[in-house]
């Protein structure tokens, strides 16, 4: 029986399958709201926390990183500290900070605590934990600052008194002088050579070369991020004739912040893409709305033409899924696949010698953003335009393009296309 002293034991589970005792469910926090009109129906704090994350379930990628912050928080303060959310403090919310450094017990908080962490389990699963591991500094800050939008907008909506974050010292980011998670032209080098070293006696294996391939190429020459390779299809390649009457492709991503921007297709990615879209045994060309994506999962059956589009519907090309031909990967599944081949890249500089061990070790730690900070780092040393980098991968300011200027999209084509390549 539980006493005010020894309140019910609670373990860890997804916001979905959780249940918590009305003693600790926020419907009396400290930090509640009184007077007013509130804003949501929310009674306690978990409704609080759903009618947050309801604003952003057209938005897959961002629902599921706040879900996953807001998720830990809850369950932190419900199991550590038997308090509920709405009671949270400010120096509660200093401790939890520290907590994330090293979520302790490991037993309770991490996924295969006993082998190291790092392993995923489904939501349902029963090994299911909220965190893989101990988080970086990086990641702690992000994860304070999505809580901080939470906080601030349960205050907006008239369901907490006071935002107990608020009170953090705001530091200035400072941009760091050179980017530092990016591959040097010989490294990168490695990393070509080892995919085009990959087998291709199989049909199975040709279809990974060629998506490993075309893979890189994108996020290279598109200096595209993960979740815009899983988000967007290849309809959205189009077409347009310059100034001069030259005709240029351009791809129009849907990216970071629900913002557009357009990205030179330049004839070598166009070139790569027609090899990609032809070894599917696909039109070379993708036609005007077309809802292929720009990666596809590589399947067991083997069609002969074009993918589905918008106007209707064509056989299944070679290597896409039976059951869902126009599934794109999942952001895991394209990481999985990129850190295999810079694992791949690493063995292969290990094998030539202990005197390539340091530069092996920076292929193991590489991930996909690394190709975008290569590609910016590598277009400002080649004397690409600031301003077209800028563009072209969609920072937001020259402030942020500077760690590795807006003019005409014609010079911006053009300076890409002739000072940026990635030459397999």
């Amino acid at each position: 029986m539980s006493s005010p002293d020894h309140p019910v034991a609670l373990q860890p589970a997804p916001l979905e399958t959780l249940a918590i005792p009305a003693a600790l469910d926020g419907r009396t926090g400290a930090n509640r709201a009184t007077g007013g009109v509130a804003q949501i129906a929310a009674a306690n704090d978990l409704d609080a926390i759903r009618a947050w994350l309801a604003r952003f379930a057209d938005k897959p990628t961002t629902f599921d990183s706040y879900r996953k912050e807001a998720e830990r928080l809850l369950l932190w303060s419900l199991v550590q500290l038997r308090k509920p959310l709405s009671s949270l403090t400010h120096e509660d919310c200093l401790r939890y900070q520290r907590f994330l450094a090293d979520p302790q017990p490991a037993a309770t908080w991490v996924a295969n605590a006993g082998a190291g962490g790092g392993r995923k389990h489904p939501r349902g699963d029963a090994r299911w934990r909220p965190f893989h591991g101990p988080l970086s500094p990086a990641s702690i800050r992000q994860a304070t600052v999505i809580l901080n939008v939470l906080f601030s907008w349960l205050v907006q909506a008239g369901y907490l008194a006071g935002n107990p974050l608020a009170l953090s010292r705001q530091r200035t980011r400072r941009v760091a002088p050179r980017i530092t998670r990016y591959l040097e032209p010989g490294l990168w080098q490695e990393v070509k050579d080892s995919i085009e070293a990959m087998p291709r006696g199989t049909a199975r294996e040709r279809a990974h070369y060629h998506r490993v391939r075309w893979l890189f190429t994108l996020l290279y020459l598109g200096g595209l991020r993960i979740a815009e390779v899983g988000g967007n299809t290849m309809g959205q390649f189009f077409v347009r004739r310059d100034a001069d009457g030259t005709m240029r492709w351009w791809l129009a991503v849907h990216g970071k912040g629900d913002r557009e921007r357009l990205v030179p297709a330049t004839r070598e990615l166009m070139t790569e893409l027609s090899r990609y879209r032809q070894s599917l045994g696909m039109t070379a060309l993708p036609l005007p709305h077309e809802d292929t994506p720009l990666v596809l999962p590589i399947g067991k059956t083997a069609g002969k033409t074009a993918g589905k589009t918008a106007g209707g519907t064509a056989q299944r090309p070679a290597g896409v899924n039976a059951a869902d031909p126009s599934r794109p990967l999942t952001r895991a599944a394209l990481h999985t696949i990129v850190k295999s081949v810079f694992a791949q890249a690493a063995q292969r500089l290990r094998d030539r010698g202990g005197e390539h061990a340091a530069r092996a070790g920076l292929l193991e730690q590489a991930s996909a953003h690394w190709l975008r900070h290569s590609a910016g780092s590598h277009m400002a040393d080649r004397q690409v335009d600031l301003r077209h980098v800028r563009d072209n991968f969609g920072h937001a300011s020259l402030t942020t393009t500077s760690i590795y200027l807006h003019v005409d999209d014609d010079r911006r084509h053009r300076d890409t296309d002739e000072k940026h390549r990635i030459d397999w």
